[in-house]
C-alpha cells in the first residue's frame, strides 16, 4: 500500500488498483470532499461485519433485503478516544427468528474486528 498527498489535508492510499481518497472535514482544515481516515476506520469495522451477515445470508439463500446494520460510538473526552462500539444488526419483519443468534455470531467474525483484539504492532520509520 502507498500513501501519498494531494493537496490540501488530502490524503490518498492506493492498494490493487485502488485508490482510497481521504480529507479532513471543513472544521479540521479539509475542504470536507471525502471521508476522514478515522470515519473509514469506523466504516471498515462496521462493513466486514455487514460482509459478514451478507455472507450467512447468502450461504443459506435468506433474503437480505431489509437487513441493515448500525453502529454507534462511545467517545471519552477525558482520554480522547472510542471506548465502545456498539453494532446493531436490524432483521426485516419475518426474518427467521431461529438465525438470529448464529447470524450475531458470524458479524462478531469479523477479521477487523479480530485486529482491534489483538492489535498488531505498528512500527513507523523513516526510509530514504
Amino acid at each position: 500500500m502507498e500513501i501519498t498527498f494531494e493537496g490540501g489535508k488530502k490524503v490518498v492510499a492506493e492498494h490493487r488498483g485502488q485508490r482510497i481518497v481521504t480529507d479532513q472535514p471543513k472544521g479540521s482544515g479539509g475542504d470536507g470532499s471525502a471521508p476522514a481516515p478515522f470515519d473509514l476506520f469506523l466504516a471498515s469495522l462496521g462493513t466486514c461485519a455487514g460482509f459478514y451477515v451478507l455472507d450467512f445470508c447468502q450461504a443459506r439463500d435468506l433474503p437480505t433485503d431489509g437487513i441493515k446494520l448500525t453502529q454507534d460510538v462511545t467517545f471519552d473526552p477525558t482520554v480522547r478516544r472510542i471506548t465502545k462500539i456498539d453494532q446493531k444488526i436490524h432483521l426485516p419483519v419475518g426474518f427467521p427468528e431461529k438465525y438470529e443468534a448464529a447470524l450475531v455470531r458470524s458479524a462478531a467474525l469479523c477479521a477487523v474486528k479480530k485486529h482491534l483484539e489483538n492489535a498488531p504492532e505498528i512500527d513507523v520509520q523513516v526510509a530514504r
